[in-house]
């Protein structure tokens, strides 16, 4: 029998200039962990976990939790941006991407990390100026921004990066309106 503590809070110093970009997925997870200083960002890692689907789910849930925290220890991020799914075609791929989102999420939340969900066409629309974008102009514009000499790969952790850059330039939006929501109720 499982008992779960009501209260389950994990307390660790997070630094304010680092954001963690996740792609969900259960088979391939992108992450992007970016430095901004100013207008200044720089990549400080950028991969793919992957599961392997010949596990069970529950081991492969299990194993994507243990390096989802293992990021979140190591980073220590301010903020977690999390691609918001969305209906697919393929229902089992958009139960697996929602199994990966909901463990992303919990897990930052859980890390006491300001966590945000942008839609595909949100990040497209900040990180390449267009919500049509396709995947290639996503990583060439993630490129660009980071200063990369090659796009990044694979386009998981392009996509990765490109949620992380689009906390960063949403983020004084989100500032400002936050504000003004505190004054309103004062």
């Amino acid at each position: 029998m499982c008992v779960a503590s009501a209260t389950l809070v994990r307390v660790f110093v997070r630094d304010p200039s680092v954001v963690l970009g996740i792609d969900p997925g259960l088979t391939r997870c992108g992450y992007a962990v970016l430095h901004a200083q100013g207008s200044v960002v720089r990549p400080i890692a950028l991969g793919v976990i992957r599961t392997p689907p010949s596990n069970a789910l529950p081991q492969r849930l299990a194993e994507l939790k243990g390096e989802l925290v293992l990021l979140l220890q190591q980073y220590r991020p301010f903020a977690v941006a999390v691609e918001q799914v969305f209906f697919q075609t393929n229902v089992r791929t958009a139960m697996s991407v929602g199994q990966a989102s909901g463990l992303a999420l919990a897990e930052a939340a859980a890390f006491g990390c300001d966590v945000v969900q942008f839609t595909p066409n949100q990040v497209k629309d900040t990180v390449a100026g267009w919500g049509g974008a396709d995947k290639a102009q996503v990583q060439r514009m993630v490129q660009a921004r980071l200063g990369l000499s090659t796009p990044p790969k694979p386009a998981d952790a392009a996509d990765a990066a490109a949620l992380a850059l689009c906390y960063l330039a949403t983020a004084p939006m989100r500032r400002h309106v936050a504000q003004a929501v505190q004054a309103v109720a004062r």
